[in-house]
């Protein structure tokens, strides 16, 4: 591996991170402090505000791990660095 190629995997990598860290604050915080006025959205009976503090933040970080590790995948290929390469 080039160190141009080290840094362009070292680049896209910290992008992800702090793409993944912002998703995962606004999931675990923002939308929490929001529950009042989401409680005024019902889906299948239920308040969204409910819904989102009992198991959509839930859903969205399993489907995030999911993602992140599809997308750090790519960027190993991308780079040459992955495990199988």
């Amino acid at each position: 591996m080039s160190e141009d190629s080290g840094n362009l995997h070292w680049e896209k990598t910290t992008r992800l991170m702090k793409i993944m860290m912002g998703l995962w604050v606004f999931f675990a915080f923002v939308i929490h402090m929001f529950v009042s006025q989401l409680n005024a959205i019902t889906i299948a009976g239920f308040p969204l505000g409910f819904y989102m503090a009992s198991q959509g933040s839930l859903v969205v970080f399993v489907a995030m791990l999911f993602w992140f590790a599809k997308a750090q995948d790519n960027i190993d290929h991308e780079c040459g660095v992955a495990e199988d390469d």
